[in-house]
């Protein structure tokens, strides 16, 4: 089976989405199913239309100097039909059995139009809430005219793709909301590869030197640091704790927007030197500074995005065999079960995420079920290999209701 990934960008950037299209890839091709991958213009500027990064070979699409490079109201049309123009191309070239648009629904679009023209099924893959983002990014509000037309192009291109994948539950219940038959919806979780992920590895002691973690208890988060993410109530948090636990510390692993405000409250709070700001890393190395921390947070805000959608950090916290507490937004619901997996703490509430840490600070005696719990839900529930498997059913049923249309034309 020969499948044709459209994305909105891959490696070498970093973000989920980019990890979370490397894991689908490598599954896919044990599978032994022969994949192709275009980026769309948002990949930026690139050297050649063509790029082998970590021994995957992606087609990049240009950007049109004319309209792309310019903000502004075009800039999404510009987008969709350099898209459109590159992806024709390389289905009249490779032939793909199927089309796989993954968000947003700039991709999904093109994807349609091609499709169409070229006989192509299209499986698109939802895997975010894009104006929900965007309100938290500060470039749109709810129920603004951006929003609603982000809004009313998602629904346009969901009833119309031949089949709809998405990442959680959270996600299948909105798009079900659209008029989407339940059927024509299949929920591809986010995973992990547990090998990659050792529970109960020793320390750094190199990197718990240079970082200043010697000797302490080390709470964590490794992510991007978006204002949804809530990490100011964690920096607030540690204030209400550090002055009972000597030995407590903070280290943030990312960056992002809020980086400088954060650095901002850090020192507002007296807290110089509880926090330590370790910056980006590469994925491969991440493992190394899970192994620093003792408990992994994750103080997601309530708003529709993490209501809906599922993260996937906290996956690899617990198979990394880490203690993980978290909000109890809809999407930390579907992956921890509290007090057996992780903790969940009311959204929102800085006193109840400082009661909830110092809760398992005095119950050591918890930390081992908790982490076994965790770590065995992700291998039983939750791993890559487990969920691009559930692609087989997908890729098959478009196929066989392509196959029924062209024989039901072909006997008129």
């Amino acid at each position: 089976m020969r499948i044709l990934h459209l994305l909105d960008h891959s490696a070498p950037l970093h973000s989920g989405y980019a990890f979370r299209t490397l894991a689908i890839l490598r599954e896919s091709q044990a599978l032994g199913w022969e994949t192709f991958h275009l980026t769309s213009p948002k990949q930026g500027p690139c050297a050649a239309d063509e790029e082998r990064v970590d021994g995957w070979h992606f087609y990049r699409t240009p950007a049109s100097p004319s309209a792309w490079t310019q903000a502004g109201p075009l800039e999404p049309l510009a987008c969709m039909l350099a898209t459109a123009r590159r992806l024709d191309a390389l289905v009249a070239r490779l032939a793909p059995d199927v089309l796989h648009a993954h968000s947003p629904v700039l991709n999904a679009l093109p994807a349609l139009w091609v499709g169409r023209r070229r006989g192509v099924p299209v499986v698109y893959e939802m895997r975010a809430s894009w104006e929900d983002a965007a309100v938290d990014h500060g470039t749109t509000t709810e129920g603004s005219v951006r929003y609603r037309l982000s809004r009313a192009l998602e629904t346009f291109a969901l009833r119309r793709a031949d089949h709809v994948t998405t990442l959680c539950e959270g996600l299948r219940q909105d798009i079900a909301a659209r008029g989407i038959p339940a059927e024509n919806i299949t929920v591809i979780p986010n995973g992990v590869n547990p090998a990659q992920f050792g529970a109960g590895r020793p320390r750094d002691p190199s990197l718990a030197a240079a970082l200043g973690l010697e000797g302490a208890t080390v709470l964590g988060f490794a992510g991007s640091f978006y204002a949804y993410e809530g990490l100011d109530l964690l920096v607030d948090a540690l204030a209400l704790l550090a002055p009972r636990h000597s030995h407590l510390k903070l280290l943030l692993v990312g960056g992002g927007y809020q980086e400088q405000a954060l650095r901002r409250q850090v020192e507002a709070r007296g807290l110089h030197g509880r926090v330590v700001f370790a910056g980006r890393v590469p994925h491969g190395e991440v493992t190394r500074y899970y192994d620093l921390i003792d408990m992994l947070i994750y103080p997601r805000r309530s708003m529709r995005l993490t209501e809906l959608v599922t993260p996937l950090k906290p996956l690899e916290a617990l198979a990394q065999g880490k203690l993980v507490v978290a909000s109890d937004v809809g999407g930390h619901r579907e992956l921890i079960q509290d007090g057996r997996t992780g903790i969940l703490f009311p959204a929102g509430d800085v006193g109840a995420l400082a009661r909830a840490i110092e809760r398992l600070l005095q119950e050591p005696q918890r930390w081992e079920a908790l982490k076994q719990a965790g770590r065995k839900f992700v291998e039983e529930e939750r791993t890559w290999a487990r969920s691009v498997a559930r692609y087989a059913t997908v890729y098959e049923r478009v196929l066989a209701k392509r196959e029924a249309k062209t024989a039901a034309m072909a006997g008129r």
